[in-house]
């Protein structure tokens, strides 16, 4: 293949003289604020197209094999495998592990794992979950981040700071890794998509939400969820639906917007799932029988809620774009739009780029900004230091009050146990005395028994001897 660059045609005549610069014409009052092309530019314009139109395709006259490039990426791909980091946020009992359970038609939760509602959290904490799904010769790395003991709490102020601190602790990771000098092959553990599941209250969002969204939108593809649509009506489910959207709006957050596809199809599709965004879910686990047909779904008294059924719920929608079509663009746009901007400020912020470090460098020298930076680091150091010098002081100033403590209790249980072994002294002198006395008792009445014993046997004597007298 070849091209060959094309110049404007020139009028006859011209290659004898010079180019006459075209003259300037002040343009009328009312198209001040148009631009037009000046014929310098049109002609370079012209020449530009023309080099374009001979640099286009031509065809082949044989097979030479470079069409085969798509086949060897495939093959690449599909042998080193794919990553998908899936967030899941909202409250607990909403469904969320049984909508991941369901997506992905397979147990992600076990009993050595359970899913968050089952862990009772004091806090919340950041969780991760790794399985590897097959499907038909690819397999898929899925990493499942759910956050338990979200807005659990009375107070869920603090709810949304440990999120924003993992995925940013996951860029870090991947820049840090990604500027190494020596890099190798490294995964990929940043956050491709967040799922928030609305609770189905009906009222729209909550303040939690709204700030959970707002703090976020910026750092994560966020896809919020309408959970348990079954509990609504199709008319209150399309008014929650409104509502949200209007909230969404009215606070300028931004969700994830499904790009167009290369299909016509598809992207009739799309505007009609961007139609009934925030999308309503339902997720099963149980298979039930409907009319002989066995499907996922939920039986209630009044009939059954199908989860694969479009007209119960959004759940194949969202299966749909989520994994099927727009997995490789959540992707895309967290490399090159989330992680881009991270990446920009963290580098800036390095070379003195930002705002508030470009004014401190034009101001100061890098000796003075390296002494000022000492300066700090000694400072916070020594603040370190003193509060480390507070904390070991109250202590041990506890532990002595604790010793003093257990001193006063043994002093106390000493100062008992004497008293009890006084009184039981006291106790056991007066049984003796009591026992003396018996005692005495006892042996004064003996005496007086033996004394009246001898008294009758010398009287017997008596008798007898004056009975052989007369």
């Amino acid at each position: 293949m070849f091209s060959v660059r094309v110049g404007p045609e020139r009028p006859e005549g011209a290659a004898a003289r010079a180019p006459v610069p075209p003259l300037r014409t002040p343009a009328p009052p009312q198209q001040q604020h148009h631009h037009h092309p000046s014929p310098a530019t049109a002609a370079s314009s012209s020449g530009e197209d023309a080099a374009a139109k001979a640099a286009a395709t031509k065809p082949m006259e044989g097979y030479v094999g470079f069409a085969n490039l798509p086949n060897q990426i495939y093959r690449k791909a599909a042998k080193r495998g794919f990553e998908f980091t899936l967030m899941v946020v909202g409250e607990s009992g909403v469904g969320k592990s049984t909508l991941i359970n369901s997506m992905f038609k397979t147990d992600l939760y076990s009993e050595e794992f359970p899913g968050p509602t089952k862990r009772i959290q004091k806090t919340v904490k950041v969780e991760q979950s790794k399985v590897v799904i097959r499907e038909e010769g690819v397999h898929l790395t899925l990493t499942i981040v759910d956050t338990p003991g979200y807005g659990d709490f009375i107070n869920n102020s603090e709810c949304v700071q440990p999120v924003i601190d993992h995925i940013d602790s996951q860029f870090e990771d991947y820049l840090n890794a990604e500027s190494r000098v020596n890099r190798r092959p490294m995964p990929d553990s940043r956050v491709h998509a967040c799922l928030y599941f609305i609770a189905p209250s009906g009222h729209g969002l909550k303040a939690l939400d709204i700030e959970f969204m707002k703090r976020l939108h910026n750092k994560v593809n966020i896809i919020p969820l309408v959970a348990k649509a079954d509990a609504f009506l199709p008319t209150e489910c399309c008014a929650f639906k409104k509502q949200i959207m209007k909230d969404i709006h009215d606070n300028n957050i931004k969700i994830y917007q499904f790009t167009d596809t290369h299909d016509e199809e598809d992207n009739k599709l799309l505007n009609k799932i961007k139609e009934r965004l925030p999308l309503a879910v339902i997720g099963s686990n149980v298979v039930v029988d409907v009319g002989g047909r066995r499907v996922w779904g939920r039986h209630y008294p009044w009939g059954v809620a199908e989860v694969d059924n479009v007209e119960h719920c959004d759940f194949t929608t969202l299966r749909r774009m989520l994994i099927r079509t727009h997995m490789q663009d959540l992707k895309d746009v967290t490399n090159n739009v989330h992680y881009e901007n991270f990446r920009s400020c963290k580098l800036a912020a390095l070379t003195g780029n930002v705002a508030e470090n470009s004014k401190r460098q034009l101001t100061k020298s890098p000796l003075a900004q390296m002494e000022e930076e000492k300066k700090d680091h000694k400072s916070k150091m020594k603040k370190m230091e003193t509060e480390m010098e507070q904390v070991f002081d109250m202590k041990v100033k506890e532990k002595k009050q604790k010793l003093k403590d257990s001193e006063a209790e043994l002093q106390r249980r000493s100062e008992q146990m004497k008293r009890s072994l006084e009184s039981q002294l006291r106790e056991l002198e007066e049984r003796r005395k009591q026992f003396e006395e018996e005692r005495l008792a006892w042996e004064s009445q003996q005496r007086e028994l033996d004394q009246q014993r001898l008294d009758n046997s010398k009287t017997m004597e008596k008798n007898k001897k004056k009975g052989r007298i007369f």
